[in-house]
């Protein structure tokens, strides 16, 4: 059990530094990921950025997520969902289209400057606050590897076992501080587990 996203971040950047991980650059997935990653940047002398990834809900049912789209337009779908409820090629492309768009314009908000940082040939760590289907960290780590970046690790204080592993699919290495059968969600691990304001996480960016 977590504290709160600082004492996850803490925890997450301890373990990293016993394994003598080198990065390059952090990137955290706004906006709950900002208040883990901050440490683990400062932990590893690396620069702190952003990758941005939005969810794509399902027709009449916002909450319930067909898969999520980065803001470069990387996109992990529920294909299992996606024909359970015969969603069409139409519905997908329009509700890719509008998050790829949300997903650009909360990207931008954060940054000063426009577009993703150079990754190309850098040490790139993904972190999140925890995962849970792993679509939203799939699409974040395809935009990286979209960047050529040299090697990509995502770093998260706690998963699914199915979808930690099925995340190393998309990473160099995947590091989870726990992997319990019992995960239903991510917050069930935090004894703090708020909402992060935009205000908030943009706040970590600054250092």
């Amino acid at each position: 059990m977590f504290d709160d996203r600082t004492d996850a971040g803490n925890r997450l950047a301890a373990e990293l530094e016993r394994r003598g991980l080198e990065a390059d650059i952090v990137l955290g997935i706004p906006r709950g990921a900002l208040p883990v990653a901050r440490p683990v940047a400062d932990a590893l002398g690396a620069e702190l950025d952003i990758v941005v990834a939005r969810k794509m809900g399902a027709p009449n049912n916002p909450e319930l997520a067909l898969g999520a789209v980065a803001s470069d337009g990387s996109t992990r779908y529920n294909d299992d969902l996606i024909d359970r409820l015969d969603v069409s090629e139409t519905y997908l492309e329009e509700i890719r289209d509008e998050e790829a768009e949300n997903a650009r314009l909360k990207a931008d908000r954060y940054r000063e400057t426009d577009g993703m940082p150079d990754l190309r040939g850098k040490r790139v760590v993904v972190v999140d606050d925890g995962v849970a289907t792993g679509a939203t960290a799939t699409a974040c780590l395809r935009q990286v590897q979209e960047a050529d970046a040299d090697t990509i690790v995502l770093a998260v204080p706690v998963g699914s076992p199915q979808s930690i592993e099925s995340l190393e699919r998309e990473a160099d290495e995947v590091i989870a501080l726990r992997t319990p059968q019992n995960f239903r969600a991510v917050g069930q691990f935090y004894r703090e587990f708020g909402q992060v304001t935009d205000e908030e996480a943009m706040a970590y960016l600054e250092g």
